[in-house]
């Protein structure tokens, strides 16, 4: 999800939710503490030099539980955020939420909530590995998760 979708969805809500990827919600309390802009440098295993640039979000809670960020509030942080951000509507949004450590997020919409979706790494240089395809890991689906009660 980019910048430019968070806002146009926004004015679309009643309340800012979070969902979280086991279903649970992110404290209807929290707070957005932070948006920046994250910037990555850096050489994958094969020797290929990249760049990411990622809008952050941070969300937190603490013991105001009777706090609720309204959507037109949400919009007015994101307004203020112009100053570091620049033009970043088109950036992806990348979320980070304390839960035993801090957790990166992807983020995407589904009409009433703003769903936290799990990140996964990978090798971005498989050709250069050496690892051949049967070795790989494999994806899995939420059936397949070890709380998905199908295995």
């Amino acid at each position: 999800m980019k910048l430019s979708d968070v806002k146009q969805a926004l004015p679309q809500v009643s309340a800012v939710t979070f969902k979280l990827p086991d279903g649970s919600y992110v404290p209807q309390h929290f707070h957005v503490t932070e948006v920046g802009l994250v910037s990555r440098h850096f050489i994958d295993c094969g020797g290929v030099e990249r760049k990411e640039t990622v809008v952050n979000f941070q969300l937190w809670q603490a013991g105001d539980y009777d706090h609720r960020l309204a959507p037109q509030k949400f919009l007015r942080i994101l307004d203020l955020s112009k100053k570091v951000l620049g033009d970043a509507d088109d950036l992806s949004i990348e979320v980070e939420y304390q839960q035993g450590t801090i957790g990166k997020f992807g983020l995407e919409f589904d009409g009433k909530d703003f769903m936290l979706i799990a990140k996964q790494t990978a090798c971005l240089a498989q050709d250069a590995c050496g690892i051949p395809p049967e070795k790989m890991p494999v994806k899995e689906t939420s059936c397949c998760s070890p709380k998905g009660g199908c295995c």
